[in-house]
C-alpha cells in the first residue's frame, strides 16, 4: 500500500478507533477488544509508509521532480504513524491534535461523534444512505485498502460503501466478535464444569479399587493360611501311614515266627 491517500484513509480509520477507545475508558469499559485490530492497522501503516519513502528515493535517484511531494506527505504520515502509535501505547505524544483532526473531510462527523464521551444511542443514530456521493479517488482507495483481511471466510464486498458505512460495518463485526467471545466463555465454562464431575467421579473410582484390593489382600491371607493348615494335615497323615506300615509288618513277622517254630 504506497499510495498516500490510501494511508491518509487508513490513519482516519485509526485515529477513530483510538478515539473510540478512549471514549471506552472514560465509561469504564473495557477497551482491549480493538486492541488487536489497531496494532494490525499500525503495522499495515507503517509497511505503507515504508514502501512510500523507498518510491520517493526511487524516484529521487531518478531525478524525477515528483519526490519531492512524495516525500513532504510521507513525512507527514511518518509524523502521524508516530503519534498514533504513542497514543495508542499511552506515550506522550508531539501533537495532542493528531487523533483528533481526520485527514479527510467527510469523516468529521463520525470524529465528532467519537469524541462526545456520554452515551449514545447507536439504535437511533442512521448512518446509512441510499446514494452515497464518494469521489472516485476515495473509492479506488476504499478498494486497495480492503482487500488485506485476516478473517479465512470472504466478508462482504465493502468497495460500494462510503466511510461512514465502513466505520459502522466495522463496529458490527467488532460486536459479532464480542458474542461470540461471550459464548466461547460460556462453553469453556460448561468444559471446566464437566471436567470437575469427571475428576470427583475418577476419586470415587479410585477409593473403591482401594477398596477392592484391601478386600483381595484379606482373601489372600486367609487362602495362605488355609495352605499351611493343610499341609500341615498333610504332613500328619503322612507320617501316620508310615506308623500303621510299621504295625503291619511287626504283625507278619510275629506271625511267621509262631508258624514256623
Amino acid at each position: 500500500m504506497a499510495n498516500p491517500s490510501q494511508l491518509y484513509l487508513l490513519a482516519d480509520h485509526i485515529k477513530l478507533s483510538l478515539l473510540e477507545r478512549q471514549r471506552a475508558i472514560s465509561l469504564n469499559l473495557e477497551p482491549s477488544a480493538q486492541d488487536g485490530n489497531i496494532s494490525r492497522s499500525l503495522e499495515s501503516m507503517r509497511e505503507g509508509i515504508e514502501a512510500t519513502e523507498a518510491e520517493a528515493a526511487r524516484l529521487e535517484a531518478k531525478g524525477d521532480a515528483a519526490f519531492s511531494n512524495l516525500q513532504d506527505q510521507a513525512t507527514r504520515l511518518r509524523t502521524q504513524f508516530e503519534d498514533l502509535t504513542s497514543q495508542f501505547r499511552g506515550f506522550p505524544t508531539s501533537s495532542a491534535s493528531t487523533i483528533t483532526q481526520p485527514n479527510t473531510p467527510a469523516l468529521e462527523s463520525d470524529f465528532a461523534s467519537a469524541k462526545n464521551t456520554r452515551p449514545r444511542n447507536i439504535s437511533k443514530s442512521v448512518r446509512f444512505t441510499d446514494n452515497p456521493s464518494v469521489d472516485p479517488q476515495e473509492e479506488a482507495n476504499r478498494a486497495a485498502l480492503f482487500p488485506y483481511r485476516d478473517e479465512p471466510n470472504e466478508p462482504p464486498d465493502q468497495s460500494h460503501l462510503d466511510n461512514q458505512q465502513i466505520h459502522e460495518y466495522h463496529r458490527d463485526v467488532l460486536r459479532q466478535q464480542d458474542e461470540q467471545l461471550d459464548r466461547l466463555g460460556e462453553s469453556i465454562g460448561r468444559q471446566r464444569d464437566l471436567s470437575i464431575q469427571i475428576g470427583d467421579e475418577l476419586d470415587e473410582h479410585v477409593q473403591m479399587l482401594d477398596d477392592v484390593d484391601e478386600h483381595v489382600d484379606r482373601h489372600q491371607r486367609r487362602l495362605d493360611g488355609a495352605r499351611r493348615s493343610l499341609g500341615k494335615v498333610a504332613r500328619k497323615a503322612n507320617d501316620n501311614r508310615q506308623m500303621v506300615a510299621i504295625i503291619i509288618l511287626v504283625i507278619v513277622l510275629v506271625l511267621l515266627i509262631i508258624i514256623f517254630k
